[in-house]
Order: C-alpha cells, then sequence, then structure tokens
C-alpha cells in the first residue's frame, strides 16, 4: 500500500486555484455514444431498466468500460427488487434480510464505483465546482442587506 498523505481531488485544486491541466487525465470519462444506441442486457426487469436507462444520460459514465458495471448494478436492482418483495411476504426470514443487504451494499458499492455521490465524482475529476460558496453566499447577501438599509437610510433623510 502506498503510504503519505492521499492526493488532494480536482475539485478542491480548482478552488485553490492550483490545478495544473498537464496533470489531468488523458483520458475523457465522458459517454461517447448515445443512451439509444446501447442495448440492455435481455434479463433486467422494470428497475433495472430504468437505472440502465438513466446511467446512460450522465456524462461522466463510459459507454466502453463502465458498460459491464452498469449491468451488473441493473441486475443487483432487479435482485434487491424481488428480495424486498420475499421479505414483505416473509418478513421473518433472516436468509432473506440477510441476502437483501447484502445485495443492497453490492449496489451502494456499485454506485460509489460508478461516481453517484458528489465525493465519488470529485475523485473521479467530474464534479462540477460551485459558483458561489457558502460563505461567500452569506457575505454577498449580507453586502445587499447594507445596501438596502443605506438606500432606506437615505429616503428617510432625503424625502
Amino acid at each position: 500500500m502506498a503510504q503519505g498523505r492521499p492526493t488532494t481531488p480536482n475539485e478542491i485544486k480548482k478552488l485553490r486555484g492550483t490545478l495544473r491541466p498537464d496533470r489531468l487525465p488523458k483520458t475523457d470519462l465522458r459517454a461517447t455514444t448515445k443512451q439509444g444506441e446501447i442495448e440492455p442486457p435481455t434479463d433486467l426487469a422494470e428497475q433495472g431498466l430504468a437505472f440502465w436507462e438513466m446511467a446512460w444520460r450522465l456524462s461522466w459514465i463510459s459507454s466502453t468500460s463502465d458498460r459491464t458495471l452498469v449491468a451488473i448494478t441493473c441486475q443487483n436492482l432487479d435482485e434487491r427488487e424481488s428480495l424486498r418483495e420475499a421479505l414483505l411476504s416473509n418478513p421473518d426470514d433472516r436468509r432473506i434480510r440477510t441476502s437483501l443487504r447484502e445485495v443492497e451494499k453490492q449496489i451502494l458499492t456499485n454506485l460509489g464505483l460508478l461516481g453517484f455521490t458528489p465525493s465519488d465524482r470529485s475523485r473521479l475529476g467530474v464534479a462540477e465546482v460551485k459558483k458561489e460558496s457558502k460563505l461567500e453566499e452569506l457575505m454577498r447577501m449580507k453586502a445587499e442587506k447594507q445596501a438596502q438599509n443605506s438606500l432606506e437610510l437615505q429616503k428617510l433623510i432625503n424625502p
């Protein structure tokens, strides 16, 4: 295992102004094909097909390298749905409950690998930098309020 400090995400480097374009990944993480061009696996049910359609609309999902992981995630979602139905009909079955929890863990892991959380997108280098931080927003609101108060004061002084 590598030791030392973990690498700083590219989004933080952008905010600091220290991001160097020559150190960005050479590969483009954006999908090159449209969602309609990629055929879903034939064994997908409703939940899997819905995720399949949604996943290919995202700009950072690659039609070549992420295809298998998206398919596995779709199948896991379908399996989760069938396990939930089985658990609702038999709520005391511990084996079904354990299987459901394991499938949910796999789904969460796969979603992380595909960049479905902000921290995962940042790690992948595809997250958007906020246009305005919370501090900047508060400072802007304070300045607007002070400007409003000074206008009201001037109206009172000079009717």
